[in-house]
């Protein structure tokens, strides 16, 4: 599907300053340097400005600074990546669903599907669940008893909701992504591990989106909930009883223990792992790869492990670290040596 709009169609639809001709037609979006006439592009990062005045672009997003002296057919902006961010939506090629219920779809006859939702082929709806209009549930997807999917909401192919999770508006799940499965509980009787059964739930606020193969976990006891607007990325696991706040981001592969509160509006980088029990304030960035294991109480930028050396370099390092206590117990015995002989010999008040 070709999507075509004039440079005038998206000044008004940006509220941008218009830089060319109203009636230039716009079929697609690519970057300063793939970019072919018809394509809009956008200059967002300073490191790309070299590739600015060579770009085969028909036109470029651009701040008002970079636009002075620029030849070409320019939408002016005061933030080119948002306004890429936005104008994306008019050029996206992904097919939209047709309302009604496939043939093929199996849903219990007390669930509740709105005549606005679209349910894709082989989906199973079970018992007291409750489709909000507009929602897309793709082929093969499982909506478990009692769940709950606010208005225009849209799960892709082979999304999984166990029972009892409540998702609000216009939330988006990617495919193999996994709600509600049973939390990892289990309490030792002499060396055997038995089963806690998972009896809380899932609570997932408006605007959130879950990426692929991620999975949260249902409550132990009260509900695992996920803030307004929060964005998790692929292969994510968030543990029983974690609340994240709202518009938090966390990348992919990140791992969050059991009953660890997030604040708002943080943001994880890749890999970065949690242990249980914790908090951590609002506006926290977390570097990738950190380990966090304790409470996180200030703003600010966190970060832990050792920066990439070359593997000779890297290798030297660690033995140095596994030498650092040795080192400091002898650095503690030469500062009371060091102590005794500046005193004449006599012992100090703290020797």
């Amino acid at each position: 599907m070709t999507v075509t709009m004039t440079l005038g169609q998206l000044a008004e639809a940006l509220g941008a300053t218009l830089k060319g001709p109203e009636a230039l037609q716009i079929t697609g979006l690519a970057t300063l340097q793939e970019a072919g006439p018809g394509q809009l592009s956008f200059l967002a990062n300073p490191q790309y400005r070299k590739y600015l005045d060579n770009s085969q672009a028909s036109a470029v997003l651009l701040k008002a600074a970079d636009a002075e002296g620029f030849a070409g057919n320019a939408l002016i902006v005061a933030d080119p990546y948002l306004a890429y961010a936005r104008i994306s939506h008019l050029f996206d090629p992904k097919p939209k669903a047709v309302a009604g219920i496939h043939p093929s779809a199996v849903v219990a006859d007390d669930a509740q599907v709105d005549a606005d939702a679209s349910i894709g082929p082989f989906a199973v709806i079970e018992s007291g669940a409750r489709i909000a209009a507009n929602v897309t549930v793709g082929a093969h997807c499982f909506i478990g008893a009692r769940c709950v999917i606010g208005e225009g909401g849209w799960l892709a192919p082979r999304v999984t909701l166990y029972h009892d999770v409540t998702i609000g508006a216009r939330v988006t799940i990617q495919s193999g992504a996994v709600i509600g499965g049973e939390g990892f509980g289990f309490a030792n009787e002499k060396g055997v591990w038995r089963k806690i059964a998972q009896i809380g739930g899932v609570s997932i606020g408006d605007d959130v989106e879950i990426g692929v193969n991620t999975a949260v976990d249902r409550g132990a006891l009260a509900d695992t909930q996920i803030g307004n607007g929060v964005k998790l990325d692929n292969q994510i696991q968030i543990a029983h009883n974690v609340q994240i706040g709202d518009h938090t981001a966390m990348a992919a592969c990140v791992g969050i223990s059991g009953s660890t509160r997030i604040g708002k509006h943080c943001t994880i980088a890749g890999g970065v792992g949690m242990v249980g029990h914790i908090d951590v304030c609002d506006n926290v960035f977390v570097s990738g790869m950190t380990m966090v294991t304790r409470s996180i109480t200030e703003p600010g930028a966190y970060s832990s492990g050792t920066a990439m050396q070359p593997l000779g370099d890297w290798r030297k390092s660690a033995a140095r670290i596994r030498q650092l206590d040795d080192m400091a117990k002898r650095l503690q015995q030469m500062e009371k040596r060091f102590e005794t002989v500046t005193s004449g010999g006599q012992p100090t008040s703290e020797g």
